[in-house]
Formats: C-alpha cells, structure tokens, sequence
C-alpha cells in the first residue's frame, strides 16, 4: 500500500489520502504558555528528552507549540469540515480566544470551501475550541450557523453529557453553549449519532472512532479513499510528546485514565501501519505516520 503523501499546494497545507485532499485552515498559533497549562506534566525534562520533537513541536527550552486549526476535505461529494476552531468575536475566558479576529474564513473559502459551499460539520467534542466558528454574528447581534446548508453532527453521548450539566456549568461555558452550539441545535442543523463501542460509518469513507476520556463523547474522524487511510485525533491526543509518552493527561480531561486508554488503543491500532494521523492542534508539519519504540511512540513526519 502506498503511503499518503504531502501535497505542496500553498497557502495552506495538505495531504493526499487516496482520491481525498485533506486540508489544514489555519486559525491561529497557541500561546507558548498553553502546553504547561493544558499538560502539566509534560515538562520541559519531559519534551527535550524526546529530541524528535523539537523544533517542529516544541522550542528548544522544551517549550510545547499548540496550534488552532480544522480540516476540510470532500468525500463521496461530501463537502467536510471537521471541528471549527475558536471563533471570531466571542466573549470567552481564555484571555488569548477572548474575542478573537483572525481571516480563517479568508482562509476557508481559499482553499476552496466557501461556508455555503459545506455539507458536512463534524464536531469531535463540545468544547469552546472546538466548535466557535459553528457560528458567526449575523447584522442584528444574533449568532447564526455559519455553514447555513450543512448538517452539524456529534456524538449522541456527547451532546446528553453536556445537557445533564445545564444547571452545573460554569459561565464561560455556558456563554459557549449559547453563542456557538445552541443556534445550531434550535435551526434544526444539529445530528446526534450514536457511537458506541465500535467505529461507526456517517457517510460512505467517512466514520467516527470512540475515543472517550477527554470528555464522554469524543470521537477521532477516519477517512478512507482507494485503499489509504487518515485519522483526525479530535483532541484524544493533544500534542506529539503523548505519543512518546500516552499517560501525560490533559488539565480539562474529564476522564483521565479513559483517556490514556483511548490514546493507547488509537496509538497501537496505527502503529507500523501507512494510516496517516492528524494532529488537531498539532503545529506544522501536523500529520505523520505512528512508530512505535521501546516505551512509546513517536510521529514521523508525512513530507
């Protein structure tokens, strides 16, 4: 089987998976502060003795770099969009997606995906970096879909998780749900599919893989073309150092030791094989192939 290969088609980057393009629309660049807050145990002891993982995924002083992107691509004439980043113009507690102004829809429609254009949004999980461009404020002050002809879909388990915890959630989380999932949910755009234990098939090529932990209802995103395959992490692997070392938890996983589950059965299903893996906040090069080594794994970049 021939490996997917990177396809050099600035401005943005992508890769070649069978008959599917996949493409990276940039957001922005996280905040160098970001990787100590979100995996706290991965210390700079930690990052630079994995050598492979500078300078591309971390700073020379062990310093993690995080990125905020999605991917689009089409499928069986499927028009995909997998997650939708932060958003513009939101109030959020996070001082550095606090009403954010970037072009990422410059940058979609460049790249060949109008919003108008999009059938397809797959949300990997409810959280605010996740699901921000969901939306977009219309001229009266109201949030309204931003893909108005597309299908959102997500995680039935997800979405009753987070509805159970209506009257707990804290207002910043609140705020997301009100500006950026509810809109969507109240147009009638919202589907809620059922993935339980095995993955589950959403559109021919195209299916969801049950990678609990982070939060109830995560899911990875597989696409397969002409004997290729890729699998989008969602967020069941923040960054490459948990492919060396899978125990390294997130700050905002509900489920710690699910999610080191999760992450060791995804990493041993890829491992050795031409499935290329793309990282959800994964900086450039972002995609690569899993190897596995004596007490882990690492990512060999797909150039």
């Amino acid at each position: 089987m021939d490996r997917p290969v990177q396809s050099p088609q600035p401005p943005g980057q992508t890769w070649t998976v069978g008959g599917i393009v996949i493409h990276r629309i940039d957001e922005t660049a996280l905040p160098p502060q970001t990787g100590a807050w979100l995996l706290p145990a991965a210390t700079p002891e930690v990052v630079t003795g994995q050598p492979w993982l500078r300078p591309d995924f971390a700073a020379p002083d062990g310093t993690l770099r995080l990125a905020s992107h999605t991917f689009a691509f089409e499928v069986d004439g499927l028009r995909v969009l997998v997650d939708t980043g932060i958003g513009n113009h939101k109030p959020r507690a996070n001082p550095a997606w606090n009403h954010l102004d970037t072009d990422y829809l410059r940058r979609l429609t460049d790249a060949g995906f109008p919003p108008e254009s999009v059938d397809l949004v797959v949300l990997t999980h409810l959280h605010t970096d996740h699901v921000g461009w969901n939306t977009r404020r219309a001229d009266d002050g109201s949030w309204t879909p931003t893909f108005p002809n597309a299908r959102y879909v997500t995680s039935r388990t997800e979405w009753d998780y987070w509805a159970g915890m209506a009257e707990h959630m804290d207002d910043g989380r609140r705020q997301m749900f009100l500006d950026s999932v509810h809109p969507v949910h109240d147009a009638g755009l919202l589907d809620l599919i059922d993935v339980r234990h095995e993955p589950t098939d959403i559109a021919p090529g195209l299916r969801l893989l049950p990678t609990p932990g982070h939060t109830p209802g995560q899911v990875a995103v597989e696409l397969r073309s002409a004997g290729q395959a890729a699998v989008i992490t969602g967020d069941c692997v923040h960054h490459p150092v948990q492919l060396a070392h899978p125990g390294i938890t997130s700050c905002v996983d509900i489920d710690p030791a699910q999610a080191v589950r999760s992450r060791r059965d995804l990493l041993t299903t890829l491992a050795g094989t031409d499935v290329l893996l793309l990282g959800s906040h994964f900086p450039p090069p972002t995609a690569g192939f899993v190897v596995a080594e004596a007490n882990g794994h690492r990512l060999v970049p797909a150039h």
